[in-house]
């Protein structure tokens, strides 16, 4: 059994109830039309969900990993796009509070505090996908401020963002250890965006390029040290990777069984609902087990995690098992309500169809799922 505080309960309903009474109706126009909710910022600063990691002395309630997969849950139950919006601007909170300065915080959380302050994660490049070692951003110290140089893609909440965590590497360094990270600001001279992609599913949530011309970022941008970048990764990859893809997973998992089990009641066929059918039982049946399937291992993780239990090569193991098993099970999960649905499934007027087009992009995103199961294979076989 899986036990949750009294405060994780509580911001979990409150998510659950706000995301079934304003961001459900929106969820299909967003859709549609492909364009950024910015009512849903304005949502999320109310109730305060893009501030949950942020200490209480500047605003925030120090959310653990458990909470933020409970908050992303609710939402990706009905808007996967939605909850993109959470995953980007909690990591870099995540990634400041790991190995930021005290003038950094100072300078960048009361701005987060805010609560409508968006951000982004820029570590992927044309040439740098699953092989992340191989990016060739640079900078280059001159004075007051590093001179970036390169090209990131694939980049989620790109044009709409405040502040990007881009990964780079200081000029003259070529090993993966040597990769820095800095907080690019929105309005960096030398800093543009690329055409915003048209994408299959996660729409709403604008995905560009990210260039970098000559741009100067304040030498006071940089986290941590220079060539420090992929340890200070490494702390919270586990993390972000259980809290973002794992539970926007679960979340589209959840929401496609719902949906297919009211249907399947209220849908007649042969004079009598669809439900009393052994192979729509059967079908709902795997979908359930499924989904409780990724729940328990979610969560067991992100508990183990909170709670510092485990070795690191155990909790790697299971975050990749976990984001592999999700993925995969919100794909085969939202494609088997379609089929439940019948011919209306495969209609825009129903979620399910939604739903299936945003689970896969999650096997795509954040370690595809076949460098998911490398991991697990080298830490099952000890291999390096």
């Amino acid at each position: 059994m899986i036990d949750f505080t009294e405060d994780q309960v509580m911001i979990r309903d409150l998510t659950r109830r706000v995301a079934a009474e304003k961001i459900a109706p929106r969820a299909a126009e967003i859709d549609e039309t492909d364009e950024f909710p910015w009512d849903i910022v304005e949502l999320y600063k109310e109730i305060g969900t893009l501030r949950l990691v942020l200490p209480e002395e500047y605003g925030g309630v120090g959310a653990d990993t458990t909470t933020l997969c409970l908050v992303m849950e609710e939402i990706a139950k009905v808007s996967a796009s939605c909850s993109c919006i959470v995953f980007s601007t909690e990591a870099l909170i995540h990634i400041l509070l790991q190995a930021a300065t005290r003038e950094q915080k100072d300078r960048f959380f009361p701005r987060l505090s805010q609560g409508n302050k968006i951000s982004a994660f820029a570590l992927t490049e044309p040439n740098a996908g699953s092989d992340a070692n191989a990016i060739s951003t640079s900078a280059t110290l001159e004075g007051d401020y590093y001179i970036m140089n390169g090209r990131k893609c694939f980049i989620s909440n790109a044009i709409v963002g405040d502040f990007y965590l881009v990964f780079s590497r200081v000029k003259g360094q070529a090993q993966k250890k040597d990769i820095s990270v800095f907080v690019v600001e929105k309005d960096t001279p030398g800093f543009t965006m690329g055409k915003k992609e048209k994408k299959m599913g996660l729409r709403g949530n604008p995905v560009a390029d990210l260039i970098f011309e000559d741009a100067r970022v304040p030498k006071e941008n940089i986290v941590g040290t220079e060539g420090e970048g992929w340890k200070i990764l490494a702390q919270v990859a586990n993390q972000m990777r259980l809290y973002g893809a794992s539970s926007m997973a679960l979340g589209i998992s959840q929401g496609a069984l719902d949906y297919a089990v009211g249907y399947a009641k209220e849908r007649y066929q042969f004079g009598k609902p669809i439900a009393a059918l052994q192979a729509i039982q059967f079908m709902l049946a795997d979908m359930y087990m499924q989904t409780e399937a990724v729940r328990s291992i979610l969560y067991r993780t992100s508990q183990m995690i909170d709670k510092k239990e485990g070795s690191v090569t155990e909790i790697g193991s299971l975050v990749s098992m976990t984001k592999c098993l999700a993925s995969d099970t919100a794909v085969k999960v939202a494609t088997d309500a379609v089929q439940v649905l019948g011919g209306y499934g495969y209609f825009k007027d129903y979620p399910v169809e939604r739903m299936m087009r945003d689970s896969k992009a999650i096997q795509l995103f954040d370690g595809t799922n076949q460098i998911q199961r490398v991991v697990v294979a080298r830490n099952l076989l000890g291999m390096k």
